[in-house]
């Protein structure tokens, strides 16, 4: 019988291309967790240090401007969340609601970036990936900015 977190790991597109004993470790971390809709999966600045591979579900990701949350960014199954626990170990920078049910794998960052630092071939392919999750959540952050800031935008009342 086949391990369900093991096979969502290796299933995941942030583990694509890790080796099937990089893919066991991973698993052997991770803890399954499931956020009904509206719920919070954490709130900015908060001290909570979970790294999370979204299985399915969609999550808001949400920064708070004049007591409104704004949504900075929308992620679903196959997507990250929570990067900043293991690269940074600090607080939240935004605030996670689920939009849906959603199902995850849910590490503690600092076992993993231990696991990082023990292995360090492991240690290169993780933080290879969350590095691209950091680019590609900075792209999306130009874009927004972009996008409310053109002359397009302005004309439309944005």
């Amino acid at each position: 019988m086949t391990d369900p977190v093991l096979n969502a790991v290796q299933h995941h597109p942030f583990t694509q291309g890790l080796t099937p004993e990089h893919c066991a470790t991973l698993a052997s971390l991770a803890r399954s967790v499931s956020y009904a809709r509206d719920a919070m999966i954490f709130r900015e600045g908060d001290e909570k240090h979970e790294f999370f591979l979204l299985l399915s579900g969609r999550v808001a990701l949400e920064m708070m401007t004049q007591g409104k949350p704004l949504r900075v960014h929308t992620l679903e199954g196959g997507d990250e969340l929570g990067w900043s626990a293991v690269i940074m170990g600090r607080g939240k920078h935004f605030q996670a609601r689920a939009l849906e049910p959603v199902e995850a794998l849910a590490f503690d960052g600092y076992a993993l970036l231990e696991q990082c630092r023990a292995d360090t071939g492991f240690g290169y392919k993780i933080m290879h990936r969350l590095l691209g999750v950091v680019s590609e959540r900075l792209q999306a952050a130009r874009l927004q900015v972009l996008d409310m800031h053109s002359p397009i935008a302005r004309r439309a009342g944005a």
